[in-house]
């Protein structure tokens, strides 16, 4: 999809009254949604349509998942198993990264101290880098994203203490 239409999406959905606009082009999709004045708002979701499964065309059956096993790219560790803080998670599906570039220092390590609105990382989705900002301040107490590989939608990325 162009960048030029979805420039042209975002102005008409801050023109209107819409909190909420999908677009769909063959295999590519768009979603924007507005939040609430006062609310923290997540970056455009950008995601490419999944190919389709072998096994549905097979006739196997497709294995269940958990909410918890898909947010976390289908290993078993519970909310229980993060430290206790704040999680980031992340907004849109993509590939994660902790540095703006490969020969650039992380944005943030563990135990450093961040504001709320400073950038922690970056998820590529679509060629376009989304940055992945710090919704409270306090210390970086985990990072449990790995740079270089791909996110879920809502997977725990960050806990701020």
């Amino acid at each position: 999809m162009d960048l030029r239409k979805i420039k042209k999406l975002i102005d008409l959905l801050e023109e209107s009254n819409l909190t909420e606009i999908e677009i769909k082009e063959g295999e590519e999709s768009v979603r924007l949604a507005r939040m609430p004045k006062g609310s923290v708002a997540a970056a455009p979701m950008y995601m490419q349509a999944p190919p389709p499964q072998q096994a549905a065309q097979s006739g196997a059956p497709m294995p269940m998942h958990s909410p918890t096993e898909a947010a976390t790219g289908g290993s078993s560790k519970s909310h229980s198993d993060l430290p206790d803080g704040h999680v980031v998670r992340a907004p849109m599906v993509g590939t994660f990264y902790l540095s703006p570039s490969p020969d650039k220092p992380a944005f943030v390590t563990v135990g450093q101290a961040v504001k709320q609105g400073e950038t922690l990382g970056i998820i590529e989705a679509m060629k376009m880098f989304n940055p992945i900002e710090a919704d409270v301040s306090g210390t970086v107490l985990s990072i449990l994203g790995e740079s270089g590989q791909p996110v879920e939608f809502d997977q725990p990325l960050f806990v701020i203490g």
